[in-house]
């Protein structure tokens, strides 16, 4: 008689990559996944707050943070759900005369919550790239303590670093609007538990970098780095009373992303036999840059504890065993 599979909740944000997990079409074996979509600004607050849900996404700074304070709840996953360049999505003001990095310093710029992990990579990459630090730019945060991921973690601003709150009575978006703030490194317009902004800047606000594709394409060229933002995590309670479900789960994600990969690299070659893509043009990612598993992403990770640690977030670099399942460290 075959055994029942158990059954876990498990949070996820909706993009391509999640969405065989959401729809069903990928289970870990023995498990039943119950899935839940929630807004990632909205999930990570909850998890860390209440830890509803045994296996979730995470912010992989705020669970950086977490590990270096001795909140040791949950076990890492390396299970990669969101990447991105997000220094290419910080937005200014079109009258403040900001054209490239070096002119934030000095300036006012709004950030959802300042610990999230886009805004941490956005602040290493305008130290590192520009020398463009912390405490050169004046910050403005959304998010209260009350719900926040700082809030969970203790969150205090870094010496140095003047962090004002934003009041309940208005946001990021309507202190653009009213010429407030002269940017923001990050604006999240979704509604959600979390984020207060809702208004439409882009009458007033322009990227910082204007082509996008450009600047991520030079970065990664230049450090091999494709900044994750979203990281798995399963409750530790969960995994010492089902030790084997950590790769089990991470299985199941990767054949899910194996799907969504083979997908996309036919309609590249759909494309590329019509003549709509240079097929010299992905050169550079000769391998996989968003692969899963710890081998394929050590560097990214390490960068990323590094980051938290430069910028007084903790006490120490974490180390990337410290972060995730024992058995999935060799995956």
């Amino acid at each position: 008689m075959p055994i029942a599979p158990i059954n876990m909740s498990i949070a996820l944000s909706d993009n391509e990559r999640t969405r065989p997990i959401l729809q069903g079409r990928h289970q870990p074996q023995g498990i039943n996944l119950v899935p839940t979509m929630v807004h990632p600004s909205e999930m990570f607050w909850r998890q860390l707050k209440f830890a509803e849900f045994d296996v979730s996404e995470m912010s992989l700074s705020s669970l950086c943070i977490a590990k270096a304070r001795g909140d040791d709840r949950f076990v890492g996953l390396p299970i990669y759900t969101a990447r991105m360049f997000f220094h290419t999505r910080i937005y200014v003001r079109k009258d403040r005369g900001i054209e490239k990095p070096e002119d934030l310093r000095g300036k006012k710029i709004g950030v959802p919550e300042y610990q999230q992990t886009s805004a941490l990579w956005s602040r290493g990459i305008l130290q590192h790239e520009w020398g463009v630090q912390a405490r050169d730019i004046e910050w403005f945060m959304e998010r209260t303590p009350e719900i926040s991921h700082g809030g969970t973690t203790g969150f205090k601003p870094p010496e140095g670093v003047k962090i004002n709150q934003i009041p309940l009575s208005s946001n990021i978006g309507q202190m653009l609007l009213d010429g407030e703030l002269d940017g923001t490194l990050l604006y999240l317009d979704k509604p959600n538990l979390v984020d207060r902004s809702t208004a439409d800047i882009s009458g007033v606000c322009k990227l910082l970098f204007p082509d996008r594709t450009a600047e991520s394409a030079r970065y990664y060229k230049k450090t091999g780095i494709y900044p994750i933002n979203h990281a798995m995590v399963i409750k530790r309670d969960v995994h010492e009373k089902y030790p084997w479900a950590a790769v089990n789960i991470c299985q199941a994600f990767m054949a899910a992303k194996a799907d969504v990969d083979r997908e996309a690299q036919k309609t590249v070659e759909d494309y590329t036999a019509c003549g709509l893509i240079d097929p010299k043009a992905n050169r550079m990612f000769s391998a996989d840059p968003k692969a899963y598993g710890v081998r394929a992403s050590r560097k990214v990770i390490e960068t990323i504890a590094q980051f938290v640690h430069e910028q007084g977030l903790t006490d120490r670099q974490v180390k990337v065993e410290e972060l995730f399942a024992p058995a999935t460290m060799e995956l």
